[in-house]
């Protein structure tokens, strides 16, 4: 079985989450860019003008992804990963979903927040990949260990 960690990190936080998570599960990464990169102010949630802001208050937003070359043809299992916005995942995972095929396939979800769960992730990505299985999977705050992480793919009994 072919697995790839995808994930959008917005301040570098679920990128450390998502590379330790890589070597654990050996699996491939991949990481999703948005074609105009997040600054600070785009990220300030105080801020109601901000960009991210705008883009959680609009549920159709999409934000644009900056590479659209992934074959995901190869893989059985992604585990998608992304920081809570608002909680839910950013708009730009769903940019993601509906870039890709993902019919058939098992989508793990992992994410990483201040302090909110997952929320209504799933209603809100399902509808942009309705023919894959998206799983709430876990949220990986801090510096999991590798036996934690271990632990929790082994339990996903994928």
């Amino acid at each position: 079985m072919k697995k790839l960690i995808a994930y959008f990190s917005a301040s570098g936080t679920t990128k450390k989450v998502a590379e330790k998570l890589s070597k654990v599960a050996e699996a491939d990464l991949f990481e999703i860019t948005p074609k105009v990169p997040y600054t600070n102010a785009d990220l300030n949630w105080m801020d109601k003008k901000s960009r991210s802001s705008l883009e959680m208050a609009d549920k159709n937003s999409r934000p644009d992804i900056a590479d659209k070359s992934l074959d995901t043809s190869e893989y059985d299992v992604i585990f998608l990963g992304f920081p809570i916005w608002w909680y839910v995942a950013p708009t730009i995972i769903n940019t993601f979903l509906e870039s890709y095929d993902f019919s058939g396939k098992t989508i793990v979800l992992f994410a990483t927040s201040g302090g909110s769960g997952f929320g209504q992730t799933i209603k809100y990505l399902q509808q942009s990949a309705p023919n894959a299985t998206i799983k709430e999977g876990k949220l990986l705050n801090g510096n999991p260990s590798d036996a934690t992480l271990s632990s929790w793919i082994k339990g996903l009994n994928l």
